[in-house]
């Protein structure tokens, strides 16, 4: 199966998606009236369940649902860094802001969205808006530069020492990570004390940073 997590304009978007593929899924969202259920009206989740449904929750609720089935693709539609929260969430870390910084060296300034307060945010096309359903080339369609390599790639040299998940793109505009990433993340992250965490497609990138008390 797969999940969507986030019920908004993008969570609409690869639901359709799934529903158009026939595939089992489920999407996840803290509000009952998100945009998701607006528009298609999922019946809430229960086991077996072979086409779209609902759950009404969080990180919680995604945890339980990647320990207990086999899940493809992971849809992170909300705006959070989900890998991030989810590993937070999972066991209790805290901020860690020299990690960034650590990272930082790393990575060119021209690419830069944002810094600080344990989160970096990377872009190849910092300063405009991306066209709609982009099927990200290697020559950026907007800024008309290519690309030295692919996000992923480029944090993972900027964070050697990291976990970095790779969105992969279905369809253009479209990306999902493999639920397998997530779990391995937990088993992952169990005897560091410093760790950062990273997802990122080939144009666009976020890192996380955390420490154990």
């Amino acid at each position: 199966m797969d999940i969507v997590f986030g019920g908004g304009k993008y969570g609409l978007k690869a639901a359709e998606y799934l529903l158009s593929k026939n595939r089992e899924f489920t999407v996840i969202d803290t509000d009952r009236e998100c945009m998701v259920m607006r528009k298609l009206d999922l019946p809430e989740f229960k086991d077996g369940r072979k086409k779209g449904s609902f759950i009404h929750g969080s990180v919680k609720e995604l945890k339980k649902i990647l320990l207990h089935h086999e899940v493809e693709y992971v849809f992170p539609t909300a705006p959070v860094h989900l890998a991030a929260l989810f590993l937070k969430e999972s066991q209790n870390l805290k901020t860690w802001d020299d990690g960034i910084n650590i990272a930082l060296s790393g990575v060119p300034p021209k690419i830069i969205l944002s810094a600080g307060k344990g989160s970096l945010v990377v872009s190849y096309n910092r300063d405009h808006e991306c066209p709609e359903n982009c099927s990200a080339p290697d020559v950026c369609p907007v800024t008309k530069l290519r690309k030295p390599a692919p996000m992923y790639d480029m944090l993972r040299f900027a964070a050697p020492d990291g976990y970095i998940i790779e969105s992969r793109y279905l369809k253009p505009g479209l990306g999902a990570i493999k639920g397998h990433d997530l779990k391995n993340l937990l088993k992952w992250a169990e005897k560091r004390d410093r760790i950062v965490v990273g997802t990122a497609c080939r144009c666009h990138g976020v890192l996380s940073s955390f420490r154990r008390d």
